[in-house]
């Protein structure tokens, strides 16, 4: 089956192009030119992956990208023409996997997609039939790729899910943010050590009742970060 990718841009020249690219790989494309209408198809479907642009009318891609996170961990890709860092860090703050500045290369777009997909694909190839794991609290179903404290659920991106998974599953192993970076990310990622810690900050706000006393997820400073349930 095709994948399916949504792309969201209020640009409708860009749009047009990115999706006539992408339909010539045999993806399958859906449009949205506003916020508001982006967040209605992502609730009315499953998509493998989101291109959602930082700047839109109605609600702007941080908000969407938000409101996306408290239903699904689909991959979601941030598209702006801001290149300053800050921004690209919110981006990945709200919960983006990962983001691309304007103008890019459709080339280097098509890259990062498949990247992504890839990773993805060989994750559920490589997963056990099942994996269910509780710690103090803490419940993990890598299969359904479902996180729950103290029986409540909680909502994780694709890259804080696999951060937590790494760490779970080798507890007491410190990982250095470069070791973090290329496990998770892989080697052709081109963002910063300062990925891992925006994505750390985020999943101890998920998972911790006090973020700045971490039950779970420890930091030893001047090394790196591992997991003590």
């Amino acid at each position: 089956m095709a994948k399916k990718i949504l792309v969201v841009d209020d640009e409708r020249l860009i749009v047009k192009g990115i999706r006539f690219s992408l339909e010539q790989d045999g993806y399958e494309v859906t449009c949205a030119y506003d916020g508001e209408e982006a967040l209605e198809y992502a609730k009315q479907t499953e998509y493998d992956m989101i291109l959602l642009d930082l700047m839109l009318p109605k609600l702007s891609g941080l908000e969407v990208c938000q409101q996306i996170r408290e239903f699904s961990s689909v991959p979601i890709i941030m598209l702006t023409a801001k290149g300053e860092d800050m921004d690209k860090i919110m981006g990945l703050e709200y919960g983006a996997d990962d983001y691309i500045t304007k103008p890019f290369n459709i080339l280097e777009l098509k890259a990062r997609i498949k990247a992504i997909l890839r990773r993805s694909k060989k994750r559920e190839e490589e997963k056990p039939a099942s994996r269910v794991v509780e710690v103090a609290g803490l419940k993990m179903d890598c299969e359904a790729r479902r996180v729950f404290v103290n029986g409540k659920e909680v909502y994780l991106t694709a890259k804080e899910f696999d951060v937590l998974e790494l760490l779970v599953f080798n507890p007491n192993k410190v990982y250095s943010r470069e070791n973090l970076l290329n496990i998770v990310w892989g080697y052709e990622y081109p963002g910063d050590v300062r990925t891992v810690d925006v994505h750390i900050r985020r999943l101890r706000e998920k998972i911790e009742a006090k973020p700045s006393e971490p039950k779970y997820v420890h930091t030893k400073w001047g090394v790196g970060y591992y997991f003590q349930g």
